[in-house]
């Protein structure tokens, strides 16, 4: 069973093992890497994600093809090898178990040591079925020991035992990712190991943790994942209890947001799902990032003290001189109603609420008032911006009579 029940609108995909092997042969030529090949060992198999994207015919989508590679042993002097031969950049991944990354202008090779006897068994040690296959070099055969092909005909998320979760815990967090990008379902028993499994994501490195959340809040079924990492409180071993309450996400409706705005602002609505400051910072999120989560949960908890309607003059201002550059994030917070109003004058440049600007540069009000850099020139600043915000400027010597008359009222004899 699914433990998630929802309608899938991939295209078709390719299914028939004849068909794929054909595919396989054909992408490697159309997407040109064949010019390896011939670095490659005897008993080389193309394996994991490249296989699956294939299937679901994704590749033509992605603007760099990633590639995994098993190599019977030596992946480090292979991989060496072909980076020195065809000029790309080397890097070894993990030197213990070989494996390798050379990246060229359009594809990214990763070449990995066998580390079973066979290639089935290593096959069975991989995350999740969808990527348990392989495709022989060689023999031009597929191989799929697991039914991976099969999982992804029913859209499902499956892995072979509790091992493969315990080798590496951030496959926890990798489930969630596919859940995002490619509207799988999650099996049953997973989510029981999931449950089971998901505090040892404290022994993952937090690069490695903010890596899978950057794709997981990007992907096009975010929602439904950022759901998911909440109701199985996933993050419970980083932040006990959240001091910030998320969405009902099933309730927002984002048909009004264009494309540009959801790609940009939707990672941040949702990272403000998931994750407080304490667990940004810790797991390694940009000064940036942390900045803007800081500003949307202070308005966040404002708006839930007082609705929008209820905001004074200067609590409008002041949000919207704050949120000015990601306002499409909050804008979701707000009942639906606003949002169409909202976006359009966010989208309009010249809407001087919306994009709070100053009549006069602080250079000259410096000069012309004769104050100097500090905080009565900032609240000039911002007083003027205000009412021009709500049009009760129109022009330049409107501004110096109101800025007059504010210095009068505000200022002290010494700035």
């Amino acid at each position: 069973m699914h433990i998630i029940k929802k309608e899938n609108c991939q295209k078709s995909f390719i299914t028939d093992h004849t068909l794929i092997n054909h595919e396989i042969d054909r992408s490697i030529k159309l997407y040109k890497w064949d010019f390896i090949l011939s670095s490659l060992p005897s008993g080389s198999f193309l394996v994991g994600g490249y296989i699956r994207d294939l299937i679901l015919r994704r590749l033509k989508e992605k603007n760099n093809i990633d590639i995994d590679i098993v190599v019977p042993k030596n992946a480090i002097r292979i991989g060496k090898k072909i980076a020195d031969e065809f000029k790309g950049k080397f890097i070894i991944l993990d030197e213990n178990r070989e494996v390798v990354r050379i990246i060229f202008k359009h594809i990214t090779i990763d070449i990995a040591s066998q580390i079973s006897h066979s290639i089935d068994s290593d096959l069975f040690s991989r995350d999740f079925s969808i990527n348990a296959i392989a495709f022989s070099f060689e023999k031009k055969l597929l191989i799929d020991p697991l039914n991976g092909i099969t999982d992804i005909q029913r859209f499902l998320l499956r892995t072979n035992s509790k091992q493969n979760l315990i080798n590496d815990p951030l496959r926890v967090l990798r489930c969630f990712r596919f859940v995002s990008e490619l509207n799988f379902n999650i099996d049953e028993k997973l989510i029981d190991l999931i449950k089971i499994f998901s505090n040892q994501l404290r022994l993952v490195s937090n690069e490695r943790i903010n890596y899978e959340i950057q794709r997981i809040i990007r992907g096009e079924n975010a929602a439904i994942s950022i759901f998911l990492i909440n109701k199985f409180k996933i993050f419970g071993y980083i932040q006990a209890e959240r001091d910030c309450i998320s969405n009902d996400l099933g309730k927002i409706n984002f048909e009004n947001f264009n494309q540009f705005e959801k790609e940009k602002f939707l990672p941040l609505f949702y990272l403000f799902q998931i994750l407080d400051e304490f667990s940004l910072k810790k797991l390694t999120f940009s000064k940036s990032e942390i900045s803007q989560i800081r500003l949307l949960k202070k308005w966040k908890l404002v708006l839930d003290k007082k609705n929008i309607d209820e905001f004074n003059e200067k609590e409008r201002f002041d949000l919207h001189n704050e949120l000015e550059t990601i306002l499409p994030s909050f804008i979701l917070f707000l009942p639906e109603t606003f949002h169409m109003n909202w976006l359009a004058r966010w989208r309009n440049k010249d809407d001087k609420l919306f994009h709070p600007s100053n009549l006069i540069k602080g250079d000259i009000l410096k000069k012309y008032f004769e104050i100097k850099e500090g905080p009565t020139l900032g609240k000039l600043m911002n007083y003027l911006s205000r009412e021009l915000a709500f049009n009760r400027l129109n022009n330049f010597d409107e501004a110096i009579y109101k800025g007059k008359q504010w210095i009068q009222q505000n200022a002290p004899k010494c700035d």
